[in-house]
């Protein structure tokens, strides 16, 4: 898919539409640099970008919030989109040379609930439904994970992580097995195990911690022996108690104090055991939301204060990538307390049993205690219920254990098995990364006479890939080139092998990279590409041989900002 136009308009008038072509794209700024008083910031071609990034199901809050300040966003901004009811059109299209290729047409605006547009084709979708539908359209796949936001991210370096980092494009708390499987969807292998996998694994870590709560009392090999020494206790306290002659009545009473206290004793442990795994439970959710950290945000702030003077384009604030992370968060969450519910009734249901049984066993002591039991005996049968009690305790704890170890190992067993389905594909993995690093190595080459390698590396959390180069850690500037150089290979690779893909690549501060590679990119490389290239920049920070006019599909400045407010 090509991106064909981008439309700002409201509900009276077109305010911008942005045709876009194949290769370069730039989005100009014309401010002069060289004037101290003016900066190549606030005109809006950054938020071109943004815009797009926002019909392709972004929260789009980064286009009117401070990069630095969320509380200090554009209020101007803010209030002409949303009191405006402006709209964004992106189409998209199969193929821009072939009128009658296929296109998809995304409509939003920034109002909500009811006022909310969220349109694809002029089909109306909720927010959790619409990258789905998007995912379905454009990568033909209805697999829960990778996500389409994940797929896209690299096709949408706006952001702090996806400019710095050329393959972990995710969020920096993202866990191993979801870029395991954006990495294999990247390489074009669709297993649809992922959702699973991760499931799998949280469930594991569930029952380990409930392990780690069993452990602190008793191991599997102390129970045992512990129930050994108890069953051997309440047989010799049984023969003590069995020498007593008692009449019938007080044996039957006796008998149902004892069964009573055996119900007791059982109705306790499972109590134990629910109210343990209820607070497991919410503790695996309280983890999850620590995973937001608690980090001295001020400190952070001063930090980004400080880049931004040094960069002066500093995009994303701590604060919004903290909100980010519990969103993602909260998919997670909803999985993890699904059974509290239940818990709960069960709960009421074994207290008010609970009740009935002490209410019992009240009445049957009093009874017993007015016939006169034997002291002797009495003393025997509060030992014998003690063991007991002790031997339910500890049979408790045992089935709790057999419980938890049976769910462990079904558990890795099944992960076992999509491992195994995943390592069959090793081969496969290995051809594509060959077939990659083929269209790599040159372009890398022609950008810095070095071939850049991407490698599938696999450890015991699943594959991931990395990229290597002869000379070490690239600097700023070289690192966008690797970038742009991994970003335009897959393009190629994805063409060569019939993956479906994104054939645009939207990347912001390329001014970082140095003047000849530019030049060899924006004069040479992409040309021979499949792709749209999309960039904003500033008119004098480009090299000289650069044909501005021959790539340019918008101009900005001071006088005339994007959305002309």
């Amino acid at each position: 898919m090509f991106i064909k136009n981008l439309k700002i308009e409201n509900e009276s008038k077109l305010i911008r539409n942005i045709p876009f072509h194949k290769g370069i794209n730039l989005i100009v700024d014309e401010t002069n640099t060289n004037d101290k008083t003016k900066s190549g910031n606030s005109v809006g071609k950054t938020t071109v970008l943004r815009l797009i990034d926002f019909c392709l199901g972004g929260d789009g809050k980064n286009i009117y919030s401070d990069p630095e300040y969320r509380h200090k966003g554009n209020m101007q901004i803010e209030k002409f989109l949303k009191q405006n009811n402006v709209i964004i059109t992106l189409t998209l299209k199969e193929d821009l040379e072939d009128e009658l290729s296929d296109e998809i047409c995304i409509k939003r605006n920034f109002l909500s609930r009811k006022h909310k547009i969220l349109e694809i084709n002029g089909e109306s979708y909720g927010i959790k439904d619409f990258p789905k539908k998007l995912k379905e359209l454009i990568f033909h796949s209805k697999a829960e994970k990778p996500t389409f936001r994940q797929i896209i991210s690299k096709n949408v370096r706006d952001e702090k992580n996806r400019l710095q980092n050329t393959t972990k494009v995710l969020h920096e708390t993202t866990k191993a097995e979801e870029y395991e499987a954006l990495f294999l969807f990247w390489l074009g292998i669709d297993l649809d195990v992922s959702d699973k996998k991760q499931r799998l694994i949280s469930q594991i870590k569930i029952e380990e911690n409930l392990q780690k709560r069993l452990r602190k009392e008793n191991t599997t090999a102390q129970i045992e022996q512990f129930l050994i020494i108890v069953n051997r206790n309440i047989l010799v306290l049984e023969q003590k108690k069995d020498g007593f002659n008692l009449n019938e009545e007080y044996e039957e009473d006796l008998s149902k104090l004892n069964h009573t206290k055996f119900n007791i004793n059982k109705v306790s442990t499972e109590l134990s055991r629910l109210e343990l795994r209820k607070e497991l439970i919410i503790e695996s959710r309280e983890e999850l939301v620590k995973e937001v950290a608690n980090i001295d945000t001020q400190k952070v702030k001063n930090i980004y204060a400080e880049a931004k003077a040094l960069i002066g384009s500093v995009q994303r604030t701590f604060e919004e990538t903290l909100r980010f992370h519990n969103e993602m968060l909260s998919e997670k969450e909803k999985y993890i307390t699904q059974e509290l519910p239940s818990i709960e009734v069960k709960l009421n249901s074994l207290r008010a049993e609970m009740g009935n049984y002490l209410y019992q066993e009240k009445v049957l002591s009093e009874r017993l205690k007015k016939r006169g039991a034997l002291e002797d005996l009495q003393i025997i049968i509060v030992e014998l219920n003690k063991e007991y009690e002790k031997k339910g305790n500890l049979e408790e704890q045992k089935r709790l254990w057999d419980n938890t170890n049976s769910k462990i190992n079904n558990c890795k067993i099944e992960l076992d098995q999509i491992d195994k389905g995943i390592g069959s594909q090793g081969g496969l993995i290995k051809e594509r990364v060959s077939e990659f690093n083929k269209y790599f190595s040159e372009i890398s080459y022609r950008l810095y006479e070095e071939q850049f390698v991407l490698t599938a590396d696999k450890n015991e959390k699943g594959y991931e890939l990395n990229i290597s180069t002869i000379s070490g850690n690239p600097g700023t500037g070289k690192k966008k080139g690797q970038t742009a150089a991994f970003d335009l290979t897959y393009i190629q690779f994805a063409d060569a092998l019939g993956i479906d893909c994104l054939h645009f690549i939207l990347q912001d501060q390329i001014e970082n990279v140095h003047d000849n590679q530019i030049s060899n990119l924006l004069t040479e490389i992409v040309s021979g590409i499949n792709c749209q290239y999309i960039l904003p920049v500033l008119r004098d920070k480009l090299p000289a041989d650069v044909d501005i006019v021959k790539y340019e599909v918008l101009s900005l400045s001071q006088s005339n900002k994007l959305f002309r407010v």
